[in-house]
């Protein structure tokens, strides 16, 4: 099946120490994109499958990292054309608590049930930076760290608490992962002519992001958290200086933009009109910084203030502030800054793709160890499956052959049009895609626009049983 035949290019040459291990694994990813919905057991369709299956993620001689790192090489290939990547980072967790016999699980989070007792959730942490094109086409990954949170000793949990978490140098606070991502971003394209552009939420509005990004003569584009003082003649300066905020709405308003704003929560999709701003500020090491202040001069940023004017009823306002080193002169500028943050959703529909579409929070295998090397196949397999989705609105002359064999694209026509006969060339791309999706529940309708993720990931897999079916029958008759 094609499937197979995207795990052998994408993983030909790794090197696992062992060419059974290397093939264990185009195996495996061939056989979870094909039954995406099930469970490892299932997937794998027998015993003798299943059994090898675990014995690859029981195996203690693999790295995951390898995984990610030789994925990270084939990433950098398929952006090859690219001028500007933009490194999507954030995290999400995957929740094991009801699997209490699963061994080395970190903890998630603790709070205090009704009886005064610590509850405990207990799973595994996932950072991922996803490379995107400017056209939202998710490239792959750049870099992972999969980990089990450990419990910090009772002394650093008062030094945190009682200093707000301050008094720890950057390099012991778990936020280090977003400058280890941006470092591992830039050396993928390490010597080539490349803007990489490293996008993330308000967590990593970190000062020290800020000057590593400097250090690395690379770029960022973050949403504010801070409400810092800004523009400050010296860093004990009590007296010069203002707030972030304050400064922004004394700018005056560049013009709007038009945001589409994903359904959350009880909130249905829309579309947010906001004015748009753009300021120029410095800033200097904040009294927190644990290098030497006097060896740093202020850093200049330029910020965009995103904020819808009218929010509809019951609908939070969107307000954004984003952070960037890259020169913001004019309104043209900034809507170009504000788009690219708006594609920072496409890890979030990445991160669904994975505990959704796979139902990875099911699985059992009975170590974290084992959890991380299950974790990180299936994310390559879960960029792939995104891919699909979104590779025909933004690359629509993309051969045929990216997508499907010859043997299953004759199989969707004939099932989508089985009066006619089979043509010498392949449908579009974006045809053959929307068969996939009908086979997954899309409808197709005039007003439906393009099939959405979950469409795709279910017609592959009724897609993967058609094939088998087809192929019983021509064994059995001939």
């Amino acid at each position: 099946m094609y499937t197979s035949n995207w795990a052998k290019k994408e993983f030909e040459d790794i090197d696992l120490c062992d060419k059974r291990l290397n093939g264990r694994l185009v195996k495996i990813a061939g056989q979870l994109i094909s039954s995406t919905e099930s469970p490892i057991n299932k997937a794998c369709g027998n015993w003798g499958e299943t059994k090898a299956a675990y014995r690859f993620f029981q195996n203690d001689n693999i790295d995951y990292k390898e995984i990610i790192r030789h994925h990270s090489k084939n990433t950098k290939n398929r952006a090859e054309e690219e001028n500007i990547i933009l490194a999507i980072q954030d995290t999400t967790y995957y929740n094991y608590t009801s699997h209490p016999k699963t061994e080395g699980l970190g903890l998630l989070s603790r709070f205090t049930g009704k009886h005064k007792k610590d509850i405990l959730t207990r799973g595994l942490s996932m950072h991922t930076t996803l490379a995107v094109n400017t056209d939202g086409l998710p490239l792959g990954l750049l870099d992972q760290k999969i980990t089990a949170r450990q419990v910090l000793p009772k002394e650093k949990v008062a030094i945190k608490k009682r200093t707000h978490n301050i008094a720890l140098p950057i390099q012991e606070k778990e936020s280090i992962r977003w400058l280890d991502s941006m470092r591992a971003s830039v050396s993928v394209f390490n010597g080539q002519n490349k803007k990489v552009v490293t996008v993330a939420d308000r967590e990593a509005d970190i000062y020290d992001l800020f000057l590593l990004a400097e250090e690395l003569k690379t770029y960022y584009l973050i949403r504010a958290s801070h409400d810092r003082k800004i523009n400050k003649s010296a860093i004990h300066s009590d007296i010069s200086g203002e707030r972030l905020w304050d400064y922004m709405d004394r700018q005056k308003i560049e013009g709007k933009i038009l945001i589409d704003v994903p359904s959350k929560e009880n909130q249905p999709k829309r579309v947010a009109e906001c004015n748009v701003k753009v300021g120029k500020i410095s800033v200097l090491p904040p009294r927190s910084f644990k290098g030497d202040k006097s060896k740093h001069e202020a850093l200049t940023i330029f910020t965009i203030q995103v904020i819808e004017e009218k929010p509809p009823k019951g609908a939070s306002k969107l307000e954004w502030m984003l952070h960037t080193n890259i020169p913001v002169m004019n309104y043209d500028d900034a809507i170009e800054k504000i788009k690219w943050y708006c594609l920072r959703w496409r890890i979030e529909v990445y991160f669904k793709v994975i505990k959704s579409g796979f139902n990875v929070e099911r699985c059992r295998l009975e170590t974290a160890d084992r959890l991380i090397r299950y974790l990180a196949v299936i994310s390559i397999v879960a960029w792939r499956v995104f891919w699909l989705t979104l590779v025909s609105r933004t690359s629509p002359s993309m051969p045929m052959s990216e997508f499907l064999s010859e043997e299953e694209w004759k199989i969707l026509f004939v099932k989508f049009n089985p009066s006619s006969r089979i043509p010498k060339r392949p449908p579009p791309l974006k045809t053959a895609i929307i068969w996939v999706a009908q086979l997954g529940g899309f409808l197709a309708r005039k007003g439906d626009g393009l099939p959405g993720i979950t469409y795709i990931w279910r017609g592959l897999e009724k897609l993967f049983d058609m094939l088998t079916g087809a192929r019983l029958y021509g064994d059995i008759c001939g």
